[in-house]
């Protein structure tokens, strides 16, 4: 009876499960994008793999890998071209997770405007939020209609790609995403329309990916949030109308129109295995980047991403 009293008694006194604290810097404003990760953290699933997951806004778009890099940030959504200009300048980052498995970025002009043809963007203006990722896709998507990144005057808009362009600061913008963007102008009564970065000399890539600093990460503790993540992903596979209810209900801002349509266009382009690794993809823009000239030589796979459950 004793020792069942000592036990009882360390019960009472440890708690069940201490949380692993982690930080997630995200890429932007919440939006459908981060459905998964929202999902998760309202089901409880990133408690039940013991962790307290702070989610972070930025308040620059292109400052969340940086800061990961630095130690500022356990890990960042990201996106794969970023990834590939990043560690080729040095940075130690590496792909650990995909979030949203095909691109979304788009060349997004009126539709009813004076650019009805890639080429006619030649001696215009164009809008980008994210510096070098944006320039990169730009180039290749140019480059086919005989047009360079000299033939065109780059305006860092921030966070205002469809504003700027309705508005008539800009002749197009790049980094305009097609479930979100689109629907917002649509939703103004401005319609628009995209040129499709994959249909235009770009290799399909991930849009959204999770990045970590390999030499600061816990390993597992990096597994167990995507863990998390691949069951949300799921239950929003199998409950769509229940998980906008959950990604809605986060924040009262988010329920609104345009996420409600977005997110009806975002969930067939969840990762449905995000620690899954497809390395040709890899492969492929490396090569695109480097046969591009806007990165010196290539690197391995290995360099850029990992599988963890692979390892």
């Amino acid at each position: 009876m004793k020792h069942l009293i000592t036990a009882a008694a360390l019960l009472v006194a440890t708690p069940a499960l201490a949380q692993d604290k982690m930080t997630l810097l995200l890429d932007w404003f919440i939006n459908p994008d981060h459905g998964p990760i929202i999902v998760a953290e309202e089901l409880g699933y990133f408690a039940d793999q013991g962790l307290e997951v702070e989610i972070i806004a930025p308040a620059d778009p292109s400052a969340p890998p940086k800061l990961v890099a630095a130690g500022k940030g356990d890990i960042a959504v990201s996106y794969q071209p970023s990834q590939h200009l990043h560690v080729a300048e040095g940075l130690p980052l590496v792909r650990v997770g995909t979030l949203v498995a095909t691109p979304l970025n788009c060349l997004l002009v009126l539709k009813d405007g004076p650019i009805q043809q890639i080429s006619q963007l030649k001696g215009g203006t164009i809008g980008f939020s994210v510096a070098g990722v944006e320039e990169a896709v730009l180039s290749a998507m140019l480059g086919r209609h005989g047009v360079t990144l000299a033939d065109v005057e780059m305006v860092n808009v921030n966070f205002s790609l469809s504003p700027s362009l309705m508005s008539g600061q800009v002749d197009a913008v790049i980094g305009a995403y097609r479930n979100f963007e689109l629907n917002q102008m649509e939703i103004e009564g401005v319609e628009g329309r995209c040129f499709y970065v994959e249909e235009e000399g770009v290799p399909t890539y991930d849009e959204l990916i999770y990045v970590a600093n390999p030499d600061r990460m816990d390993v597992n503790q990096t597994r167990r949030f995507l863990r998390a993540t691949e069951l949300a992903t799921q239950y929003i596979v199998n409950n769509p109308e229940a998980s906008w209810d959950l990604f809605k209900g986060y924040a009262p801002e988010l329920d609104d129109a345009l996420n409600a349509k977005a997110w009806v266009d975002t969930l067939p382009r969840f990762a449905l295995r995000p620690e899954a690794l497809d390395e040709g993809r890899y492969t492929r823009f490396e090569a695109f980047l480097a046969e591009s000239g806007l990165i010196e030589g290539t690197r391995p796979v290995s360099k850029i991403a990992i599988d963890l459950g692979a390892e």
